[in-house]
C-alpha cells in the first residue's frame, strides 16, 4: 500500500497548504477527496456505476467547469493509470477488437480536423468526444469487476428519479416538455436505454414487493416518456416492448387463463389512465408522424421540415466532402449559411438560433468527418449489437438461462442507443461508449464460460 500512502501525504500536505492560504475553507475538501480516492482506488467498479448514476443528473451541473460524472471520470482514469503502471491492473484487459474500427475511425477523425473549416469547432468537438473514449477506456479496464444487475439497478433508479423531477417541476420542463434540464429527446433518449434494464429486474425479482417495485419503475418510465413528449422515442420504445415480447413468447404461451384475466384487468385499468394522463400535444405530435407517407410538409410540421432540411444540408456536406467532411463539429456553421435556417427560425429569435446540429448523429458524423470515418462509428455500433447477441448465444450453450435473458436486454439496451442516434446528435454520449466497451467484456466473459462448459 506504499501508493496509497504517499497520496495520504500529498492529500495532507494540500490541506495544511489550504488552511495557511486566504482559502482555509477548502481544506476540508482535500479529506473528502481523499477518502473518495481511496474508494476509487480499492473498488474502481463504484466509480463506473457512480458515473452512471450521475449522468441523468448531470443537466443540474450543466453550467459548471466540472461536474460530477466529471470529477469521478477524471479520478477514475488517473487511479487506473496509476494501477496500470504498478501492475495491478493487466493490459490484457484492453484487448477487443473494437479497436479494428476505433482506431482507424479516430486516425480519419484527426485527419479531418487537420482540414475542418472551423479548427476552433473542431477542437472543441474533438474535446467532447475525448469524454467518451476516456468512458470507454474505463469501462474496458473494469468491466469485468461490475456487477451487471447491479448497473441495471442503478441506471433504473436514477433515471426514474429524474423522471420524478421533471414530471412534477416547471423547473425541469422546456416548453412544457419534460427535460430534466436537459433536452427534451435527450432526456427520451435515458429513458429508452434505461427501460429494457428495468422490465430485466421486473421480470427476473424473485419476491412480489420487488417485482412491484420494478414494473412500478418501468410505469414511471413509459409515463416520463409521455412526458418528454419524444415521437421517436416512442418510436424506439415500441421496439424494445415488441422485443421482450417476443423473447418471452415462450412464457407468454404458458399462461393460464386466469392469469390472461388479471392481465387483462390491468391493461383495462391502466391504459384508460394512461390516455388520460397524456398530453394533448403529444397526441397531435403522434398523429402527425401520419404525415411522412406523403412526404415531410414543413406547413403542416415545422419539426419533420426542419429534420428534412438537415438531410439535404448533409448531401450537401457529403458531396462537397466525401472523404474527410467539413472537419468535426462543423454541420451547425454550413446550416446556418443555407436559407433553410432563416426559414426555421422563430421570428425575432437570436442568431444562435440559425446554428442547429443535425439531430442525427450518423448524418453528422457523416458529414463532418466523412463516409471512411462514419462508416466505421457505424460498425462500432453494428459490433457491440453483435457481442451482446453473441454473448447471450454463449450463455445459453453454457445452460445459464438467466445471464442469457439479462444479454438480450443488453442487446435491446444498445439496439435502442442506436436506434435514438438517428433522431439525436450524441456521438459523445457517456453511456453510448460504455456500452461500446461493455460489449467487449461481456462477450469475452460469455465465450469463457461456454469454454469451461464444453471441457466438462
Amino acid at each position: 500500500m506504499i501508493v496509497p500512502l504517499s497520496l495520504v501525504g500529498l492529500v495532507a500536505l494540500v490541506c495544511l497548504g489550504l488552511l495557511a492560504s486566504p482559502y482555509p475553507f477548502l481544506a476540508p475538501g482535500g479529506v473528502i477527496a481523499l477518502a473518495g480516492a481511496l474508494v476509487l482506488y480499492r473498488k474502481p467498479a463504484w466509480g463506473l456505476l457512480a458515473i452512471v448514476a450521475l449522468v441523468p443528473l448531470e443537466g443540474i451541473l450543466k453550467d459548471s467547469l466540472l461536474s460530477g460524472a466529471k470529477l469521478v471520470g477524471i479520478g477514475l482514469a488517473l487511479i487506473l493509470s496509476l494501477q496500470l503502471a504498478v501492475g495491478q491492473l493487466s493490459g490484457e484487459r484492453l484487448r477487443t477488437t473494437h479497436w479494428l474500427l476505433l482506431i482507424p475511425f479516430m486516425v480519419l477523425y484527426l485527419l479531418s480536423l487537420w482540414t475542418s473549416d472551423n479548427l476552433g469547432v473542431s477542437l472543441s468537438h474533438m474535446r467532447e468526444l475525448s469524454v467518451g473514449l476516456v468512458v470507454f477506456g474505463i469501462t474496458l479496464l473494469i468491466g469485468r469487476d461490475l456487477d451487471l444487475p447491479t448497473l441495471a439497478r442503478v441506471m433504473t433508479v436514477t433515471v426514474c428519479i429524474t423522471c420524478l423531477f421533471a414530471m412534477f417541476s416547471s423547473k425541469y420542463q422546456e416548453g412544457g416538455r419534460a427535460s430534466a434540464l436537459l433536452d427534451p429527446n435527450n432526456f427520451a433518449l435515458l429513458i429508452t436505454v434505461a427501460m429494457p434494464m428495468g422490465l430485466w429486474l421486473a421480470f427476473k425479482a424473485r419476491q412480489p414487493l420487488l417485482k412491484l417495485f420494478w414494473a412500478g419503475c418501468c410505469l414511471l418510465l413509459l409515463a416520463g416518456m409521455t412526458k418528454t413528449e419524444s415521437r421517436s422515442g416512442l418510436v424506439v420504445l415500441m421496439i424494445s416492448l415488441a422485443i421482450v415480447i417476443y423473447n418471452y413468447r415462450i412464457q407468454v404461451a404458458r399462461i393460464r387463463p386466469r392469469h390472461l384475466g388479471f392481465a387483462m384487468l390491468g391493461l383495462a385499468i391502466v391504459l384508460p389512465i394512461g390516455a388520460a394522463m397524456m398530453p394533448k400535444g403529444y397526441v397531435e405530435r403522434i398523429q402527425s408522424l401520419v404525415l411522412l407517407k406523403s412526404g415531410a410538409n414543413a406547413h403542416k410540421d415545422e419539426s419533420l421540415g426542419r429534420r428534412s432540411s438537415y438531410l439535404v444540408v448533409g448531401k450537401e456536406m457529403v458531396s462537397h466532402s466525401p472523404v474527410l467532411g467539413t472537419g468535426p463539429g462543423t454541420f451547425p456553421l454550413h446550416y446556418a449559411k443555407t436559407g433553410f435556417a432563416k426559414a426555421f427560425s422563430p421570428f425575432g429569435s437570436k442568431s444562435s438560433e440559425l446554428f442547429r446540429r443535425a439531430h442525427n448523429t450518423y448524418l453528422e458524423i457523416l458529414s463532418e468527418t466523412g463516409l471512411p470515418a462514419g462508416l466505421m462509428f457505424i460498425g462500432m455500433i453494428a459490433l457491440a449489437m453483435r457481442n451482446f447477441w453473441h454473448a447471450r448465444t454463449c450463455w445459453l450453450a453454457a445452460g445459464d438461462q438467466d445471464k442469457a435473458d439479462l444479454m438480450t436486454h443488453l442487446t435491446m439496451t444498445m439496439l435502442a442507443m442506436g436506434l435514438f442516434l438517428m433522431f439525436l446528435s450524441a456521438p459523445n454520449h457517456k453511456y453510448l461508449w460504455m456500452l461500446l466497451a461493455l460489449s467487449s467484456v461481456v462477450v469475452r466473459h460469455a465465450a469463457e464460460a461456454r469454454t469451461k462448459e464444453v471441457l466438462r
